[in-house]
């Protein structure tokens, strides 16, 4: 689990305005701070199937999140996406 002040330094640092909490930019972060913390979680525990499940469904919505943030603003998905070192797959322009 992130605690507060955690939570906090990854709203400052992905925010795009002052009192900015919940812009996508924002969710993403956080959403991959969460990844990032379960994923260490279940390298130890690998039976633990409540966690796998919620990782894929973080995995899912951060993905969802990404998809529409590609289709809004190209230029600050690339940078999001670098900036957390997330990878992403080929542009399929419609």
């Amino acid at each position: 689990m992130m605690d507060a002040a955690q939570r906090k330094e990854v709203i400052t640092n992905n925010a795009t305005a002052a009192n900015d909490t919940g812009s996508t930019s924002v969710q993403v972060a956080l959403l991959s701070a969460r990844i990032n913390n379960l994923a260490e979680h279940l390298k130890t525990n690998k039976k633990d199937k409540a966690g796998q499940r919620g990782l894929q469904l973080m995995n899912g919505k951060r993905r969802r999140l990404l998809k529409y943030l590609e289709s809004k603003d190209y230029d600050a998905y690339i940078a999001l996406t670098n900036k957390l070192g997330i990878r992403r797959g080929q542009r399929i322009v419609r």
